[in-house]
């Protein structure tokens, strides 16, 4: 089989610039349906583009499509300046025009490509360019304040930011040293923080990162915009929905930075999609991974998921060929995925079929928090129990910024040496006094827990301002405690992540924290624990307690926080677990995996 490889095409854009663009497509005259993918990370690293979870690009050609690879505005050989989110819909739209007037193009084109690729995805199908018939997202978002940027909870992610606005800062300065401009020791200075973590989130203020603001400007905004206001709202695709008129193979996982984003991105289109077509053509494919590469293989440090767990396991480039024949090439009786939703159940390490997200068999639970107000550590005796609490209790315990409790996995990028994501061992954060946990009995039968996991909580605080943080955690029978999901509410961002209210100390909050997606069977023999503190760092950044921001106004003013979980009665502080109980959930001591 023969290809045919064109490498820089400029490609004009409405202002002029004019973006390098590689082609790869069979030899002959064509035309061939089209599908693009739009990067900051190289046009030339050809195959998969570097990320495993992608489809892989001769696979695409072989399948008779022509693929479309381009350096976005200002990276690699492209010129201009980068500024995410700026110029995606324009130059998307743009470059969408001009290859449905290409001869070789059939007038069909899909757009795929992860994290970043996925914006630009997004954002062009907004613009609704005629051409554009699919696109396929992997590990991304269609509003980026809420992942990667900040939370839904309205905490900045310092980890996200700072890594990756280091690494954009580093490409950025390569271009300039090698036009002769950019300074050397901003190299050193990156590459240091890049090396060792501790660089990288230290000292106080984030702000005060001159190397990469000055090679990255956009970071000074992002940490300028703390409130989901204009600057992104404007990026964000999913608040014009109406618009989109494509269809989406979104494919994510439960350790992903995006992870939430990527669910609520499929389930906002089945329901205000712009067409028949894109309300009914989401697809959903979500496995046991993370957003770093080298964890392909479904296994981590402190869990393995197994061989099904792998993404050779959930072939997601047979998944995008069967999507963009159905939408791009239009073949409609070419089989479809049967199920919209396809999840990786962890716990019993399997893949299931579904007729919808959330599972339609879904029953929230609450999992009432109890004790006698001695929870901190896990030696405490904070206890998760589906009966309601039988007396009034609270626990308290100090937040100091100055002393934040570590992230130890979860959904970081973990681009740093010493650092990983995914379903780490939170043993050594359970020994700290600053974080509480209720835990259930030991279980004698599975529980599947599957969809939007939340905490209602009761708070109240000595300060004007602070965080609650929340940890969905199985205890397996070796004490290991294993990480499911996370999150994290900002207080003042508790009514509106456009309008914060300061607490009024002493006073008595209802909170309500997302927790995000994840699907897993606590097996027999394991224990649910829930953990609740008020930091959760570099994951995200730390609440200063006094209303001000970390990132901008530094460690001058800081406070400590004296924070209290109510429970009880009259205070139902609650786990809401999304319970699905079928008898294809079973599992008996036979099948619980090593």
């Amino acid at each position: 089989m023969t290809f045919v490889v064109e490498v820089d095409v400029p490609v004009p854009m409405r202002d002029g610039v004019a973006l390098a663009t590689n082609l790869w497509r069979l030899e002959g005259p064509g035309p061939f349906p089209v599908l693009l993918v739009r990067t900051p990370y190289g046009k030339d690293d050809a195959g998969t583009f570097g990320n495993p979870k992608l489809p892989d690009v001769f696979a695409l050609v072989e399948a008779g499509y022509a693929v479309v690879a381009q350096d976005v505005r200002g990276t690699s050989r492209s010129p201009g300046t980068f500024v995410p989110h700026v110029h995606e819909g324009s130059d998307g739209f743009d470059t969408l025009q001009w290859l449905a007037g290409q001869p070789w193009c059939d007038g069909a084109v899909g757009m795929w490509g992860g994290s970043y690729m996925g914006f630009t995805q997004w954002q062009a199908a907004v613009r609704g360019a005629p051409a554009l018939r699919a696109i396929a997202p992997v590990m991304s978002s269609a509003d980026p304040y809420r992942a990667p940027w900040y939370s839904s909870g309205g905490a900045l992610s310092q980890d996200a930011v700072l890594t990756w606005g280091t690494l954009s800062a580093l490409r950025n300065l390569g271009r300039d040293l090698t036009d002769g401009r950019g300074d050397e020791s901003d190299a050193r200075v990156l590459m240091a923080g890049l090396a060792d973590p501790r660089l990288l989130h230290e000292p106080l203020p984030v702000a005060e990162r001159d190397a990469m603001t000055r090679n990255l400007p956009w970071v000074g905004e992002v940490l300028g915009h703390p409130e989901r206001d204009a600057f992104w709202r404007q990026a964000a695709a999913i608040d014009r929905c109406d618009r989109i008129t494509v269809p989406a193979l979104h494919v994510g996982g439960w350790y992903d930075v995006f992870i939430g984003e990527t669910v609520r991105s499929y389930t906002t289109m089945c329901r205000h999609g712009g067409s028949t077509e894109a309300r009914e053509g989401q697809r959903l494919i979500v496995g046991p991974w993370c957003h770093a590469d080298g964890t392909d293989l479904g296994t981590f440090p402190d869990r393995s998921f197994g061989l099904e767990g792998s993404i050779k396991a959930a072939d997601v480039t047979a998944a995008h060929l069967r999507f963009f024949d159905r939408w791009v090439r239009g073949r409609t009786d070419t089989p479809d995925d049967p199920h919209p939703v396809r999840i990786f159940v962890m716990g019993i390490d399997q893949w299931r079929d579904e007729a919808d997200w959330p599972l339609p068999d879904t029953r929230y639970t609450d999992f009432f928090l109890a004790g006698g107000g001695r929870a901190n550590t896990a030696a405490g005796d904070g206890i998760l129990t589906r009966d309601g609490a039988a007396m009034e209790a609270v626990d308290t315990f100090l937040y100091d910024p100055r002393r934040p409790v570590p992230t130890v996995g979860g959904t970081v990028l973990a681009a740093v040496p010493g650092v990983y994501p995914g379903p780490a061992d939170q043993a050594a954060v359970e020994a700290r006094e600053d974080v509480l946990c209720f835990t259930t009995a030991v279980l004698e039968r599975p529980v599947e827990v599957t969809g939007h996991v939340t905490l209602v909580l009761h708070v109240s605080s000595s300060a004007p301002d602070t965080d609650v943080t929340g940890k969905l955690v199985d205890v397996r029978p070796d004490g290991k405690a294993i990480l499911v999901c996370e999150g994290i509410q900002r207080a003042r961002y508790r009514r509106s992540l456009t309008e914060p209210e300061p607490l009024e100390p002493g006073t008595i909050y209802e909170l309500t924290i997302d927790l995000c997606v994840t699907s897993n069977v606590f097996l027999p023999g394991h224990r649910i624990r829930l953990e609740v503190s008020s930091s959760n760092f570099p994951r995200y950044d730390r609440n200063t307690n006094t209303g001000a921001t970390i990132a901008n106004d530094g460690d001058d003013d800081l406070a400590v926080a004296v924070n209290r979980v109510h429970h009880g009665p009259a205070r139902p502080s609650r786990l809401v677990l999304p319970l699905i109980e079928r008898p294809a959930t079973s599992t008996t001591e036979a099948e619980v995996p090593a």
